[in-house]
């Protein structure tokens, strides 16, 4: 029996699990996900491409690693592997709760784990009626928000399943908040009602920490988090174009984090979770704001030959190559002074404020070769690959 790496389209997360895959000598069948026809009738089940029939190669496999990077098809390939016997990685279960921001909420919050204050208005911002009439919510729902959060502290409104910052928009005043929940209209990305909470003041980074288990043993926690950093925006997701750093985390932090990530895993037998923390800073700061931007100005161009490696195509027909010169480009950048500066007052704040954490969301299949992996030293292929080897029952 096999582990299989499913996914949508083979990109550089899936390349480097197929790479680490070689280097431990463990064998992987390959299901492109998006591309299979499955059908199901009183015969069984057949799985098949226009070109290929997958069923048997199907029947064979005992772990699927769930890569598929649409959280709704993610969802349904986690099911569908289950109901065909497979175990998966994560589990439908774990990929429901992670999909939604207020489930994964729920499920802190329920623990006692800290979090931000968090308004859900199940209703839309907008109805429509049978005759088209439009009746608009906007005011009653942001009216309800400012019971609970002061607007003069900051309201972010978010997508509840949305992805690398989309549709997150912060109001500072009522205009602001009114307009920010009549875009929030009913989507793929935000299925029913609006998500509010409130602002973290996180000064200038937030932290992604991995957690996984493998069968058998206990939750671990890797001691470094990826620091995502910059002042571009509010978010500092590194698709906004914020720089990465890596950040050792107290011990405290890093068994709160296993708390975290147990309750989103509770009931399966292995996992692996990128948790998103913020610090809620305030005014903790240890470094004047203006020196900082000056650091990261001079960090950002030391990266500028990361970010060339990223947009070379040889990674499509020669990725070990190109992942030989990404890893030099980023070490480059990383033996910068810039780099080392920031890193250190990133760590030091973190200790500092070590008690203002807050968890805020959990991803159940992260972006890793790229960034992660570089910045932090823990290639998460590895812990995929083993926790997926721990559910094979030998």
């Amino acid at each position: 029996m096999s582990i299989a790496l499913l996914y949508e389209r083979s990109e550089n997360d899936e390349n480097g699990i197929k790479l680490t895959a070689q280097q431990l000598g463990i064998d992987l069948t390959f299901l492109p996900f998006r591309k299979i026809a499955l059908s199901i009738s009183k015969d069984g089940f057949s799985a098949k491409t226009k070109g290929k029939d997958y069923t048997n190669i199907i029947k064979n496999i005992a772990v699927v690693l769930n890569r598929a990077q649409s959280k709704n098809r993610r969802l349904q390939a986690s099911y569908i592997m289950e109901m065909l016997g497979k175990k998966t990685l994560n589990s439908s279960q774990i990929e429901f709760v992670c999909y939604s921001k207020l489930r994964t909420l729920l499920h802190l919050w329920k623990e006692g784990i800290p979090i931000p204050k968090t308004v859900y208005v199940p209703c839309d911002s907008t109805d429509t009626m049978k005759n088209g009439q439009e009746i608009h919510n906007e005011k009653d729902i942001a009216e309800l928000f400012q019971q609970e959060i002061p607007l003069s502290e900051g309201i972010v409104i978010k997508a509840d399943a949305g992805t690398h910052g989309k549709m997150i928009m912060l109001a500072k005043n009522h205009e602001e908040l009114i307009a920010n929940i009549h875009e929030t209209k009913p989507s793929i990305i935000n299925l029913v009602g609006v998500v509010a909470q409130e602002l973290v003041k996180k000064w200038f980074y937030d932290l992604r920490i991995i957690v996984s288990k493998e069968k058998g043993k206990q939750p671990v926690c890797y001691h470094i988090a990826m620091a995502r950093a910059g002042f571009k925006d509010f978010r500092t997701n590194t698709f906004l174009g914020n720089l990465v750093f890596g950040a050792k985390l107290p011990l405290s932090i890093q068994e709160l984090a296993v708390k975290c990530a147990k309750s989103l895993g509770k009931g399966s037998e292995a996992w692996i979770l990128a948790l998103d923390a913020m610090v809620n800073v305030k005014e903790n700061k240890t470094v004047d704001d203006a020196y900082l931007k000056a650091e990261l100005d001079k960090a950002a161009q030391a990266f500028l030959p990361v970010q060339k490696v990223k947009q070379d195509e040889t990674r499509l027909t020669d990725f070990p190559a190109w992942n030989s010169k990404l890893e030099t480009a980023f070490q480059g950048y990383v033996n910068t002074k810039h780099y080392e500066n920031i890193k250190k007052i990133i760590e030091e704040s973190v200790e500092k404020n070590k008690s203002a954490l807050v968890f805020h969301e959990s991803n159940s299949c992260p972006e890793f070769w790229e960034n992660t992996r570089l910045a932090t030293g823990l290639n998460v292929a590895v812990p995929l690959l083993k926790c997926a080897q721990s559910l094979i029952d030998h």
